[in-house]
C-alpha cells in the first residue's frame, strides 16, 4: 500500500474528497495544498466519455494558453531552406534536417521538449518513430507539429503552448501553469483548455461527454471540479 508524507498528509485534509469544487475554489485549494518548496506545477486531468478504440474519437490537440505555462520548453525543428532560416529567426533552439534526425539515432539525443516538422521531413522521422513515439515526441497534424510555417509554432511553444491526448482509457493529462501564478491567470488557463476540449468534442460521442475533472499540484491531493462550473 502506498504511503504518503506528512505534508501529502495535511494538505489531503483540507480537501473534501466528496465535494465538487467550483473552480475557483478549486484554484483557491490547489495552492494552499501545494507541498514543495519549488514552484510546483499545476496539473489537470480530464475523464472522457470516448471509445479511444474508434478512430474519429481519439482526442488530440495543442492549445497555447492565455497565460503561458511557466515553464520554458527547448524546440527542435526539422526543415529546409527557407522554412529553416524561419525557424531560427523564431527562436528554435535547434534547426536541421537528416543530420538532427542522425544525432538522435547515433548518440541518443534528446536535449529538446517539443519536435516541429515540415511534412517533407515526416518520411525521414518515421524511421525513427518507435524511439519518438514512446516518449510523445513525433510530430502530429493535429497538435499542429508537422506543418508548413514552422516558425508560428515555434513562437507558440514559446509562448505556452502545451498538447493533449486521451490515452487507451479516455484521460487527458495535461499542465496549466504553476502554483505561483495568481488565481486568475490559472482559472483562464483552465477555462481555454475545457473550451477547447468542448469545441473538438466527437459527433459520435453518445452521452455524457466530459465524467470527471480534477486538479492537483505536483505531488499535491487531486481535488474535483464541477464540470459545470466551467465557462462554456
Amino acid at each position: 500500500m502506498r504511503k504518503f508524507g506528512k505534508k501529502y498528509v495535511e494538505a489531503s485534509k483540507k480537501v473534501d474528497k466528496t465535494k465538487l469544487y467550483t473552480v475557483e475554489e478549486a484554484i483557491k485549494l490547489v495552492k494552499e495544498t501545494s507541498t514543495t518548496k519549488f514552484d510546483s506545477t499545476v496539473e489537470v486531468a480530464i475523464k472522457l466519455n470516448i471509445d479511444t478504440k474508434k478512430s474519429d474519437q481519439q482526442i488530440r490537440g495543442s492549445i497555447v494558453l492565455p497565460n503561458g505555462t511557466g515553464k520554458t520548453k527547448k524546440t527542435l525543428v526539422l526543415a529546409k531552406g527557407a522554412q529553416a532560416e524561419a525557424a531560427k529567426k523564431a527562436g528554435a533552439d535547434y534547426v536541421g534536417d537528416v543530420d538532427l534526425i542522425n544525432k538522435i539515432q547515433k548518440e541518443n539525443w534528446f536535449d529538446f521538449d517539443t519536435i516541429i516538422a515540415t511534412p517533407e521531413m515526416m518520411p525521414e522521422l518515421g524511421k525513427i518513430g518507435k524511439l519518438l513515439g514512446p516518449k510523445g515526441l513525433m510530430p502530429n497534424p493535429k497538435t499542429g507539429t508537422v506543418t508548413m510555417t514552422p516558425e508560428k509554432v515555434v513562437e507558440d511553444v514559446k509562448k505556452g503552448m502545451v498538447e493533449f491526448r486521451a490515452d487507451s482509457y479516455g484521460n487527458v493529462h495535461t499542465i496549466i501553469g504553476k502554483v505561483s501564478f495568481d488565481e486568475k491567470a490559472l482559472i483562464e488557463n483552465i477555462n481555454s483548455l475545457m473550451s477547447t476540449i468542448l469545441k473538438i468534442k466527437p459527433s459520435t460521442v453518445k452521452g455524457t461527454y466530459i465524467t470527471n475533472v480534477s486538479i492537483s499540484t505536483t505531488m499535491g491531493p487531486g481535488i474535483r471540479i464541477d464540470k459545470n462550473s466551467f465557462d462554456k
